[in-house]
């Protein structure tokens, strides 16, 4: 993925000779494919067998080179893909939903590369009514990048085994630079998801807190980001309780890390904590066998928003930005905390510890205060595989989100609507609070079977103080996230395009 070449071709798509070329094309009146001009002979020949007709997402392949239209292209194969009613399109006054079927289309043709083992494709943007060919470029790159994505780093290497793709090339008739800016915001996306997925793919031998501070450091050293590494030594001395707690069990020590983004004009704070939890068993509160293999992804909301900040970063968005990623394993070994022990958060609040796999709160009640009180933020927003909870009240198909601040919420809703990562908003209040109330500590770490992932998050609310503040619980999205073609098996990547979208829309922030 990381080194698929994406080129802007100069040439003619006429003579392009590789093993496919794609086009979009979208349904007319009176059963009319529309598409581009160059391939009106191939279109009104596919009308007259009515077995393709541009439908959303319907694709058919051909080969140009059989038959009575071999001179009029170079490519192998020729491959369209439907983007249903042109009216719709034009008429639409929802822009995310042709976002999604551009994105869409983008995953179905690495889909197609995949199933063919097609190293080099060529995509030619076609002139559409009202479909801006920037806005194709850069949601079609996105989709075929996303879609075309593989983990295979600990497989043998195999000729039956896709290599993946090589070189994608388009051809535009608009103007290559436009096109190539629209491409490169695409790319940066793409990549910086498959970034995190990678991270997330990674067994949790292979994938520990050491790890997540490597890869800060080094991405601080190329895109000219600050980094600190708290140690444990650091965190016993601030008075950490949550993540030491945690920590009590494992033989790897955490790190809590920390990368900070100040554009040339000085500007408002904005911080991000996200849960990296590189593996859960649940501690002395153990987990079933069954699943707990899929417990090296509750680090998913960590590795979000370490590659957000790589685009933040490459692209010089004009908005400061902290991540904070607190970081270790929660495993059962003979120090491990218990149920009924009582800890002392960062700031003083005391918990009394009623379950051990209700850990990620701990951890990022640390992270919440520390970040806050040192780096002021004008508002905060938490990634985290944080609740079962959330899963039951909304499948796979939405990421929760609690907020104390309107706009902020609106803003991330928003965001996720651009990039197909959706939000719905669960409330919060008192009442809710109360279900954490302890009889022998200031709070207790979970509030029972009823509303799991509001209680959770009310937890949370209480080291924000009056901060504007946002909690996204991904556990239901961060895998097993609805079925799309450009999201595989295995972890998505989400929240990491929602908090890119957020921050080239910022502009007037939250106030």
């Amino acid at each position: 993925m990381k080194n698929t070449k994406v080129v802007i071709s100069k040439k003619k798509v006429e003579e392009y000779p590789g093993e496919l070329l794609v086009t979009l094309v979208a349904q007319g009146t009176d059963n009319k494919i529309i598409g581009d001009k160059l391939l009106d002979p191939i279109l009104k020949s596919l009308q007259e067998f009515k077995e393709f007709t541009a439908k959303k997402d319907q694709s058919i392949q051909l080969f140009p080179s059989i038959g009575q239209f071999g001179g009029l292209l170079q490519c192998k194969r020729l491959l369209f893909i439907g983007l249903g009613d042109i009216t719709e399109i034009s008429d639409s006054k929802n822009p995310n939903e042709i976002f999604e079927i551009l994105r869409t289309a983008g995953g179905i043709i690495a889909g197609h590369c995949k199933k063919n083992k097609i190293e080099n494709v060529g995509v030619y943007i076609p002139e559409l009514k009202k479909l801006d060919d920037v806005v194709v470029g850069e949601y079609v790159a996105e989709g075929i990048l996303l879609g075309a994505y593989q983990f295979l780093k600990y497989r043998k290497k195999d000729e039956d085994v896709y290599p993946g793709l090589k070189k994608i090339e388009f051809f535009t008739h608009a103007n290559k630079s436009d096109i190539r800016q629209g491409v490169d915001r695409g790319l940066n996306s793409a990549l910086s998801t498959c970034n995190a997925r990678d991270m997330a793919n990674e067994p949790g031998n292979c994938w520990t807190p050491q790890h997540f501070a490597q890869y800060a450091e080094k991405a601080a050293k190329k895109l000219k980001l600050k980094c600190t590494i708290l140690e444990k030594s650091n965190m016993i001395q601030l008075g950490m309780g949550g993540i030491l707690a945690v920590n009590k069990g494992s033989e790897e020590p955490p790190k809590v890390v920390i990368l900070e983004y100040n554009p040339e004009k000085n500007t408002d704070t904005v911080l991000l904590v996200g849960k990296g939890l590189t593996f859960d068993s649940g501690g002395i509160s153990l987990k079933p066998a069954q699943g707990m293999m899929d417990m090296k992804y509750d680090m998913c909301g960590g590795a979000a928003v370490l590659s957000a900040m790589e685009v933040i970063a490459k692209e010089k968005l004009g908005v400061s930005v902290v991540a904070i990623i607190p970081s270790t394993d929660n495993m059962a070994g003979g120090g491990a905390v218990k149920p009924g022990d009582v800890i002392t958060h960062y700031g003083g609040i005391t918990s009394e510890i009623e379950n051990t796999d209700a850990e990620g709160r701990l951890i990022l009640a640390d992270a919440l205060a520390y970040g806050i009180e040192k780096y002021q933020p004008v508002c905060v927003i938490d990634l985290a595989t944080l609740t079962g909870a959330v899963i039951v009240a909304l499948g796979h198909h939405h990421s929760g989100l609690l907020s104390n601040n309107d706009k902020l919420a609106e803003k991330l809703i928003e965001a996720g609507k651009t990039c197909g990562e959706p939000l719905w908003r669960l409330p919060l209040g008192e009442m809710y609070v109360k279900q954490l109330k302890s009889e022998v500590a200031d709070l207790k770490n979970t509030g029972g079977k009823s509303a799991g992932c509001i209680t959770a998050a009310e937890y949370l609310h209480q080291f924000v103080g009056k901060v504007p503040w946002a909690h996204l619980d991904i556990a239901g999205t961060a895998w097993d996230f609805t079925e799309k073609s450009y999201i595989p098996k295995g972890p998505s990547g989400v929240g990491v395009r929602t908090l890119i979208e957020l921050f080239r829309q910022w502009e007037d922030g939250i106030s």
